[in-house]
């Protein structure tokens, strides 16, 4: 992989054998950025650059990669904006242009936003009619309030009524610049004349971006830990068959080494194998849940990590009672080594076969440059997982998963 920082742009390319070119442009520009005031407008932004350019109308933008058999994709998370394509090799070109004329040069139209609105208005309706979709907005809101992690990526109604044109302009005249951006490419193709096409597209679409000389700060300047927040314990009343949970906490962001045993605990609990400790004690065991999982989720500055499962009302506090007991052998003992070797071979193996998907190292490609500056590659990956101890395992159980700190979210 070859990497090089272009008036702040990080541009990261990887050679591929494969007949399929991926090209991917991060922003960093997801929900905790936005005014407060428009909330949501990172998503509905996502969406209206769709919606047309200085030289492409919507119609056009829609056919000019997939009339090729080719894909064109965005989406927004909380800290994040990415827009993806996927093409034969011989059509990178229109995708490495598209990508920079979407981020560059969107036209944004009253008509079109107001209609957009609306889709998205339809969209968080719909969201809201799944609790289990649902649960987790609202766990966060729970778990970061006061701050813009607590905020929903899709917004809310009150909010994004207030967002107008005007606002879809400051917003990317701040948050789309070249230094917030990785652009990174797999594909069967010359590194140079990749890098080239970049470049041709900046010069094309994004002119005042290249003006000046685009430097970031040498190294990664690291973000303080996030305070912890009070605990909860609240109950939502709800219509349903179902009764829903999560129990969770914060948890280590990007840049702490324990990450590394806490992803290791998350995919013991309730990674996603079947024989995940959960699945086997809630749903084969005993019959309890329809579907339990762990997850652990990192940010700049903070994590979370969140036990979801959702069962009949009348299995609820046995539930309730064996992930609590589950999580108290994990705080007070360490694993046996012969536990300790399987987890890791699970995980690694999981890694693996994950990371053998041109689209996915792509976009994680994108991911860890907008953090990292750098990309953790495999080799590296697999040693620091290697280097976890089963001490390291119980120490990040025994502070995240701590009785004073643990909070739960219920819709009854």
């Amino acid at each position: 992989m070859k990497e090089f920082d272009f008036k702040g742009l990080q541009f990261l390319f990887k050679k591929s054998s494969s007949p399929v070119a991926y090209c991917a442009l991060s922003i960093r520009s997801g929900t905790r950025r936005e005014d407060q005031r428009f909330g949501g407008i990172a998503h509905l932004t996502e969406h209206m650059i769709f919606k047309g350019t200085e030289y492409k109308s919507a119609s056009c933008i829609n056919s000019y990669i997939e009339k090729l058999g080719g894909e064109l994709n965005a989406f927004t998370t909380k800290e994040e904006i990415v827009i993806h394509s996927t093409v034969l090799k011989e059509d990178i070109a229109r995708a490495i242009g598209l990508l920079v004329e979407l981020a560059f040069s969107p036209k944004f139209q009253e008509k079109e936003l107001e209609k957009e609105k609306a889709v998205v208005l339809d969209e968080i309706i719909t969201y809201k009619d799944s609790p289990a979709d649902q649960i987790f907005d609202d766990f966060e809101e729970l778990l970061f309030e006061g701050t813009n992690l607590s905020m929903p990526v899709l917004g809310k109604t009150k909010t994004l009524k207030k967002i107008g044109v005007k606002e879809l302009y400051e917003h990317t005249r701040t948050h789309f610049t070249l230094s917030n951006m990785a652009f990174t490419v797999v594909a069967d193709a010359s590194e140079e004349k990749v890098r080239e096409l970049l470049l041709k597209a900046l010069k094309k679409y994004a002119p005042s971006a290249m003006v000046g000389d685009g430097k970031i700060s040498e190294g990664l300047t690291i973000p303080p830990r996030m305070p912890q927040v009070k605990t909860f314990n609240k109950v939502v009343n709800r219509k349903g068959h179902q009764t829903h949970c999560i129990i969770g906490a914060q948890a280590y962001p990007y840049y702490e080494k324990k990450r590394m045993a806490l992803i290791l605990l998350v995919n013991i609990l309730g990674g996603p194998a079947a024989n995940s400790r959960l699945n086997t004690i809630l749903r084969e065991k005993n019959g309890l849940v329809y579907n339990v999982d762990a997850a652990y989720g990192q940010y700049s500055d903070t994590g979370i990590v969140t036990i979801y499962f959702g069962c009949d009302r009348q299995n609820y506090e046995k539930c309730v009672r064996l992930i609590e007991g589950e999580l108290e052998k994990f705080r007070v003992a360490p694993m046996s080594d012969k536990a300790l070797k399987a987890a890791k071979k699970q995980l690694l193996g999981q890694l693996a076969i994950s990371s053998d998907n041109s689209e996915a190292q792509c976009l994680s490609m994108g991911k860890s440059l907008l953090v990292f500056r750098e990309v953790i590659g495999t080799a590296r990956m697999r040693q620091m997982i290697e280097e976890v101890t089963a001490s390291d395992v119980m120490e990040a159980a025994a502070d995240i998963f701590a009785p004073e700190k643990i909070c739960k979210l219920t819709y009854m």
